[in-house]
């Protein structure tokens, strides 16, 4: 099976270089519109060639889409346009506009949806590393509009990636994304800001940061071209989360005024419960590891 990999980042890189390296195709084309990303990749040994993106397509099996939101909103419509047997699908972190774009159109159960849960706050394809998706979660999105063909491949595709996979509606998806991973990288960009203005008049504060900061804020390293479009794309969902958000913080804010100890430390110690969540999560990721592995 040949495939064409549209996008050759962090995300994209290490998808072609596992589906590569686990046998699941044959080989990899990659498209990228940054002729130095194109170049790399190549050189990294993530894509065996390079390609415009019409003969990428019509010379793949499959077609996966690893570029920011917007571009895959106006590049998905043309790309359903080019195929002829090939299953697409995406990568992104927002869903609802995606499928809406290509909702009407005559080939659309031969896309699917999807959202693998893993990245870092690096990009480009020298930050691609095999092993990125291991134990980690891929959300297939309103899997009754495809094909159950297309929806079969694409999960043999994350399984080969060590990935358990979720089927959820679209909306569902937009709205939890919203929480675990939008609000986190905002958090870390508004954290890193208040610190970087405190810096301007007191110009050792970075010294006194220790591992605590530095984990808290690692996510503000982020790419501005990625996250824009998908704060833009979800921005009804990330409304309400931050407002929830913002109302947590002024409830610190006034128990920490008001001196009222008790008060803080009910919240610290219901905060703390997410320990049983991240250790089930830890859990969850060795165990379909070992699952995908001895399949």
């Amino acid at each position: 099976m040949i495939l064409s990999v549209i996008g050759l980042g962090l995300i994209g890189g290490s998808i072609a270089l596992d589906l590569k390296k686990r046998d699941f195709v044959s080989k990899v084309i990659g498209v990228d519109n940054n002729t130095l990303n194109a170049h790399a990749a190549k050189k990294l040994g993530l894509v065996d060639e390079i390609q415009d993106l019409k003969s990428a397509v019509q010379s793949s099996d499959m077609v996966v889409l690893a570029i920011p939101v917007d571009a895959c909103l106006r590049a998905l419509p043309n790309i359903m346009n080019l195929i002829d047997h090939q299953i697409v699908t995406d990568l992104g972190s927002t869903k609802e506009q995606l499928i809406e774009s290509v909702a009407n159109h005559p080939k659309r159960n031969q896309f699917v949806p999807a959202h693998p849960m893993a990245g870092t706050e690096f990009s480009g394809p020298q930050a691609a590393h095999s092993g990125l998706f291991d134990g980690k979660c891929a959300i297939i999105c309103n899997p009754e509009d495809s094909d159950k063909k297309a929806v079969k491949l694409i999960t043999e595709m994350f399984h080969c990636l060590r990935m358990r996979c979720v089927f959820m509606d679209a909306e569902v998806h937009d709205r939890q994304t919203a929480y675990v991973s939008h609000l986190s990288h905002i958090s870390a960009f508004a954290l890193s800001l208040t610190v970087l203005h405190k810096e301007k008049s007191e110009k050792h504060i970075f010294e006194l940061a220790s591992g605590g900061f530095d984990s808290t804020v690692r996510l503000a390293k982020s790419s501005a071209e990625m996250w824009t479009p998908i704060f833009q794309q979800n921005k009804k969902n990330i409304g309400k989360v931050l407002q929830k958000y913002i109302n947590t913080l002024q409830q610190f804010k006034d128990l920490i005024e008001e001196d009222d100890l008790n008060g803080v430390n009910d919240l610290i110690f219901e905060a703390n419960d997410i320990r049983r969540v991240l250790d089930q999560k830890e859990k969850n990721e060795k165990e379909t590891i070992l699952q995908t592995v001895n399949k």
